[in-house]
């Protein structure tokens, strides 16, 4: 099981991983990708999601989305 699966999200866009302890503040867009990511759903299908719910190209979508996943990696979260 990824850490990613075991992150408690709120509606205050707090993730809770309660194993390690930690809290993380999320935007609402981080929170949708975090749990998009969750339902098992690829890079691809994440953006193709948040392409048709905003008004933001692929392109910047997919920079903006692998960012925020290589930063999931560097908090272990990946």
């Amino acid at each position: 099981m990824q850490t990613v699966d075991q992150l408690v999200l709120d509606e205050n866009n707090i993730a809770f991983h309660p194993m390690m302890g930690n809290s993380y503040q999320l935007n609402d867009i981080s929170r949708e990708i975090i749990t998009l990511f969750k339902q098992h759903k690829s890079k691809d299908e994440i953006i193709e999601e948040l392409a048709l719910k905003y008004d933001v190209s692929k392109s910047n979508l997919f920079i903006d989305v692998s960012d925020f996943l290589t930063k999931m990696k560097v908090y272990g979260l990946l």
